[in-house]
């Protein structure tokens, strides 16, 4: 199965912002993170719930929880965590038929989408949550500063 571009895309980019904006020692709340994905939390939480049993996140709970990195940024790559968002929607029911049919799909499409599938998994496990934190550094965007600005002279 290609990747599904949606669900995927999704968990990568709840790992990147709790990466960003929490790492292993700060805590992002499902709120803030619904906020600034443009996500409603509803619909996150089954993502956010598998990626906490796949030990990819901690849940912390608390008048100061919310989730954070389960292991080192360098350590979780970006296969694991697409495989984690296409296990939750493989658990979902799906309609037998729902796509093209025919020989040409089942000769030629469904062998070039495996041949795609594997050049993307491979992709995948060469890139970390750390890559993906350079290329924000990269891009300009910075994260903000958990120290308070001092202005004494």
């Amino acid at each position: 199965m290609l990747i599904r571009r949606d669900r995927a895309m999704v968990a990568v980019s709840i790992m990147l912002d709790i990466a960003f904006h929490a790492g292993r020692t700060g805590t992002v709340s499902a709120a803030d993170l619904a906020e600034r994905l443009g996500l409603a939390r509803r619909g996150m939480e089954p993502l956010l719930q598998a990626l906490s049993r796949a030990e990819l996140l901690d849940s912390v709970r608390g008048p100061r929880g919310g989730y954070r990195l389960g292991r080192p940024r360098r350590d979780i790559l970006l296969s694991e965590v697409v495989a984690v968002a296409v296990a939750l929607g493989s658990a979902e029911p799906s309609e037998a038929g729902d796509g093209p049919a025919g020989p040409l799909q089942t000769k030629v499409i469904d062998p070039l989408w495996d041949e795609l599938d594997a050049v993307a998994r491979a992709a995948l496990e060469k890139l970390s949550l750390d890559d993906l934190i350079k290329r924000a550094g990269l891009a300009g965007l910075r994260r903000a500063s958990d120290e308070p600005i001092s202005f004494a002279i």
